[in-house]
């Protein structure tokens, strides 16, 4: 996708400057002047529900899914939650869910009065694999949602291979991987249809809430668009009982702008990664896995582990280089899910690596200072500089 170079705000570097978790929008000041036009613009209008807005914002994102469709929500967990109803999953239906995720990818299947069966993960790349989907399969498994989890994409083809033959369809979470390839087709585009977060943190991220759900299947996109607005079509006739998760007219006109940047945006964000990955090769802490052949990160999370992980972030943030935990606790260890009796020890790949996560800065207004801190920080970690 063409895109406007945009130059970051500098900061300028002293000893008292820390190094931020993430900078966002107001980091590019040409691209903040853009935005604050189509906010004046939509207000003018005076139209700030669904509307030409969000039908244009739809196009553009279903061209860059390379989708026949999509649909703008309230959120990522609302994409979720819809596109299983359209799909007529509900109670006495059982859905495989990675445990290693946001809370969202389960929560989504108990809305809808599904049974969430959380599996364990590859040790080395966080996410689900075949075997491990097969390995849960039950009579009662009607969907599986694969997470492309950090931007990094799942190896989806072998588990298409293993639920396409039993009818079981295939739900991509690819919230936090907008514009991630897998074997050269967008994520999203791959399985029966593919949910995506616009929350402001993530690659492709509004002013507030907001979702999207991509799919090549016309009845589904039917029903996940009476499903987002009281099941009303045509005007104050209602075909099913739902309720309202309509995406926003002004998010999507920002959402707009914002598309056409983001393809320059995760490439900032694989060479920031880059420069991490040398940095820091031969430190003590481990490095997320390269991407395999056919397969793609776009870094929304530069997650390296350490089995001093909670040490590593108080040194980290004694050094000024900020830095956060993607996720401390698996989702079947959160008390909300204590009635699956999947107690401590059951997921164990999973656990470990919520013991040892840490997520380091990366993000496209990133400078070089930022980079050069954040690997000298870590690498000092260890190595005497700290008093464990």
């Amino acid at each position: 996708m063409n895109s406007q170079t945009l130059t970051p705000l500098s900061a300028t570097a002293t000893s008292a400057d820390r190094v931020p978790f993430i900078r966002l929008d107001a980091a590019f000041p040409e691209l903040f002047v853009e935005i604050m036009e189509v906010v004046e613009r939509v207000g003018r209008d005076a139209a700030f529900t669904l509307g030409p807005e969000v039908a244009e914002f739809e196009e553009q994102f279903a061209a860059e899914c390379g989708t026949e469709y999509a649909i703008g929500v309230s959120s990522g967990t609302a994409a979720l939650a819809l596109v299983l109803r359209a799909m007529g999953i509900g109670p006495g239906d059982e859905v495989i869910v990675p445990t290693y995720t946001f809370i969202a990818t389960a929560e989504a299947v108990s809305t809808v009065g599904a049974t969430p069966v959380l599996v364990d993960v590859d040790p080395d790349t966080a996410c689900v694999t075949a075997a491990i989907v097969e390995a849960a399969l039950t009579e009662r498994t009607r969907a599986v949602i694969p997470v492309h989890l950090f931007g990094r994409t799942v190896d989806m083809d072998p588990i298409l291979d293993l639920c396409r033959p039993r009818g079981i369809k295939v739900v991509e979470d690819a919230c936090q991987a907008h514009s991630a390839r897998y074997r050269g087709r967008p994520v999203g585009s791959i399985g029966d249809a593919g949910c995506f977060s616009f929350y402001p943190t993530k690659n492709l991220g509004g002013w507030g809430d907001g979702g999207a759900l991509v799919t090549n299947d016309a009845e589904l996109e039917r029903d996940v668009r009476l499903l987002r607005t009281h099941g009303e079509s045509p005007r104050h006739n209602h075909q099913l009982t739902a309720g309202t998760d309509r995406l926003d007219a002004l998010q999507a006109a920002i959402l707009s702008v914002k598309l056409r940047h983001l393809g320059d945006w995760n490439q900032a964000r694989r060479d920031a990664a880059a420069r991490l990955r040398e940095g820091l090769a031969g430190s003590t802490v481990v490095l997320p896995a390269e991407p395999a052949e056919g397969e793609d990160h776009v870094y929304h999370l530069f997650v390296v582990r350490s089995a001093d992980r909670d040490a590593l972030r108080d040194h980290l943030d004694a050094e000024g280089v900020s830095s956060a935990i993607h996720y401390p606790t698996p989702v079947h260890l959160q008390p909300c899910y204590a009635g699956l009796g999947l107690g401590p020890g059951s997921l164990p790949v999973a656990e470990r690596l919520a013991s040892e996560n840490c997520s380091l800065p990366v993000f496209p207004a990133i400078e070089d200072w930022h980079i050069a801190e954040t690997v000298a920080a870590v690498k000092s970690f260890g190595n005497g500089s700290d008093d464990r």
